[in-house]
């Protein structure tokens, strides 16, 4: 029987700084969605432009994390994860406070529409890197016994960077307030990542003959490019539920008839105090059960549960409506474990690569997801029934996903992929 003689690890500096890192990424990540009405009311759009714009501008910012889960993810395996931990951060925080400026540019909707779309393509491209590069350094400095422990604790704290950015929007008198104290963080947080070291599993890999950060390895072999699929489906839940949800809560408050309506705002904070606590549980869950996939569909079944409330139409007070999304919060709590399984199937070559565009590739989704509902509902659906529909597609996939990959809770990270190497051993353990 495996004996952990200590927990000193999981409060070493590479995991508290992944964290913060991950808290500011966060609060970054989502402060648009929780102040795309105010910002946009406040810079002149109407009612209808609002949801238009707003629309475009959050499938701009997913756009811009597509891509930069792809660079990043493909730097952090060519030059070190600390690279990524240092480029992202500074990319994203002058985006950001670029978006606090936007206040002061000459009051016209064209020219607003555009710049605010770059900026949030730009966030997003910054944004992408964040969360892959620190769950990869620290699965990699981590004892294995560890991991889900410190990876959930990453999670744990970084995804409370959610309701600090809600509070942030209530408590300062204007919302370009909120994109300067984001953008601020990021800076600071680059003094405390100076002392952190680089991965050792990492630079050794560096004196091996062996392709990194190799991004079309992921296309040139079938067992490979399933397991990249199906790592990224088990994530899609997540984003259903956070994208769809949460950011259209006053979309579903209007349908379900709730007096005074729902703020996506809040919405979005509860659904992340709810994630905060799932992810430190998921973790604890993982690590009793000595499984990833079990702790995962566990935390899918209890989301579900919560989904079909809401879409079964009996929900009629803002409060349930926020009880239920910090339900669904804390079942979509196993993102860290989704994003270290994406980590640990990987050879540490394009490991980087893997666990950084993977999530990006998730959050990516939710293009298709809002042209998805909203497709729907011109053609006739309901709200509920349209969201049931891209719900039902997200969660079957994310089930199977969880269900059929291969176990990775205990695996040794110190290998590599090369394109004569199928790794048939590692995908149906």
């Amino acid at each position: 029987m495996e004996k952990i003689t200590s927990y000193k690890p999981l409060w070493s500096l590479p995991v508290i700084v992944a964290a913060l890192g991950y808290f500011v990424d966060i609060y970054d990540l989502l402060l648009f969605g929780i102040v795309r009405v105010p910002s946009l009311q406040g810079l002149g759009f109407t009612e209808s432009e609002v949801t238009q714009v707003g629309t475009w501008i959050v499938n701009w910012q997913m756009g811009g994390l597509l891509l930069g889960g792809i660079l990043w993810g493909i730097l952090g395996d060519k030059k070190g994860r600390l690279s990524v931990l240092f480029g992202s951060i500074v990319l994203y925080s002058l985006a950001n406070i670029m978006c606090g400026f936007l206040p002061y540019f000459p009051n016209d909707k064209e020219n607003l529409t555009y710049t605010y779309v770059a900026l949030r393509f730009i966030a997003g491209i910054g944004l992408a890197g964040e969360l892959g590069a620190g769950i990869t350094l620290v699965s990699e400095v981590l004892p294995k016994e560890l991991r889900a422990l410190g990876t959930s604790l990453v999670a744990g704290i970084g995804l409370s960077g959610a309701v600090v950015a809600n509070l942030t929007v209530k408590l300062t008198p204007d919302w370009n307030i909120a994109y300067f104290i984001g953008g601020g963080m990021g800076i600071g947080l680059l003094l405390l990542r100076i002392g952190v070291l680089e991965s050792g599993i990492f630079n050794e890999t560096r004196k091996r003959e062996v392709s990194r950060g190799n991004f079309g390895m992921f296309f040139t072999n079938w067992n490979r490019f399933w397991r990249y699929l199906r790592c990224i489906g088990i994530g899609l839940p997540t984003w259903f539920c956070i994208g769809i949800l949460a950011m259209f809560g006053n979309v579903f408050g209007k349908e379900l008839g709730i007096k005074g309506g729902i703020s996506p705002g809040d919405a979005i904070m509860w659904g992340y105090i709810g994630i905060s606590a799932g992810d430190i549980f998921s973790g604890i869950l993982s690590h009793w059960l000595k499984s990833r996939r079990k702790s995962i569909l566990w935390m899918m079944a209890f989301t579900l549960i919560s989904v079909i409330w809401i879409l079964s139409g009996t929900i009629h007070t803002a409060d349930m409506y926020y009880v239920m999304c910090c339900w669904f919060g804390f079942g979509t709590g196993y993102w860290a474990m989704f994003v270290t399984i994406g980590a640990e199937q990987f050879g540490t070559n394009i490991r980087s690569t893997a666990a950084t565009t993977i999530p990006n590739m998730v959050r990516g989704t939710v293009i298709l997801m809002t042209i998805g509902f909203e497709s729907l509902m011109e053609s006739g659906f309901t709200v509920l029934v349209s969201a049931g529909i891209v719900g039902f597609i997200s969660f079957a996939i994310g089930i199977y996903s969880t269900w059929s990959i291969s176990e990775t809770h205990g695996r040794d990270l110190d290998f590599v992929e090369t394109d004569s190497y199928k790794n048939e051993d590692l995908i149906d353990q």
